[in-house]
């Protein structure tokens, strides 16, 4: 199993991607920190993994935070090493753009709180997160560090507003940075760049799009479908296990072909 003995924190990790990320980390040994800022998925997020887990040697452990509290999530982050003694494996997977009443609004469009927003809302825990893992991790002179972006930070989302791109994109630059900054201490540092994926909170506003909206999303996807959360989480166990040694500051697109 990949993930024995590997404590990961994994961030709005109750539910979607972060979620779908937990299960397979905790199915193939690891201790799971399930970091997210509401209770109530936490509540039915934490007993369902635990399940997953059974007899096995993987672990959970549910911890309300607000990715975007700074004191709090320097806090958390010094309650894993105590318990644990080490953070093997941070995913950073807070982020999205329907925190916005109109996620595709053009920049005309666009209010400046808006804009704010997103860019905190995609940003600020990233990067939180991440200044509050790499002590740790350079203490062990080991980690493995991936962030969401998405293709919206490449230009290729036609649905998605200005301000989502600008922070995907700048997660993207986020991450080649620090795997220059932090590959002298061998701590790997990639992401991944998703198209429209059917997460819980992202399917409500696919159901929504009109029938040929959804058919011309498919078509220009060459592999004809839309993603699921366990396509995205697939590819992030894969950056974050042993098997991604040799790869650093690397964003992969996880799109179907687009």
């Amino acid at each position: 199993m990949r993930f024995t003995n590997k404590v990961a924190v994994i961030t709005a990790a109750a539910n979607g991607i972060g979620r779908a990320t937990a299960q397979i980390m905790v199915r193939e040994g690891a201790t799971v920190i399930v970091v997210d800022n509401h209770q109530a998925r936490l509540d039915e997020a934490v007993p369902a993994l635990s399940k997953i887990a059974g007899k096995g040697p993987g672990r959970v452990e549910g911890k309300l935070v607000d990715a975007l509290d700074a004191a709090a999530v320097d806090r958390l982050v010094a309650d894993v090493v105590r318990d644990h003694g080490r953070i093997d494996i941070l995913v950073n997977a807070v982020g999205g753009s329907t925190v916005i009443a109109n996620p595709q609004a053009t920049t005309e469009q666009l209010a400046f709180a808006d804009w704010q927003k997103l860019i905190a809302f995609n940003l600020d825990g990233t990067f939180l997160f991440t200044r509050a893992v790499i002590p740790v991790m350079k203490r062990h002179r080991s980690g493995k560090i991936v962030n969401l972006a998405s293709i919206a930070g490449r230009g290729l989302s036609v649905n998605s507003s200005s301000a989502y791109a600008a922070a995907k994109g700048g997660i993207i630059a986020f991450t080649r940075k620090l795997a220059y900054e932090l590959g002298p201490d061998g701590i790997n540092v990639n992401a991944i760049a998703p198209s429209v994926t059917l997460t819980e909170r992202i399917r409500p506003h696919w159901e929504k799009r009109s029938q040929a909206s959804q058919a011309e999303e498919i078509e220009r996807t060459p592999l004809r479908r839309v993603a699921e959360a366990v396509d995205q989480a697939n590819v992030i166990c894969f950056l974050a296990s042993s098997e991604s040694d040799f790869v650093t500051g690397l964003t992969i697109d996880v799109t179907g072909g687009i």
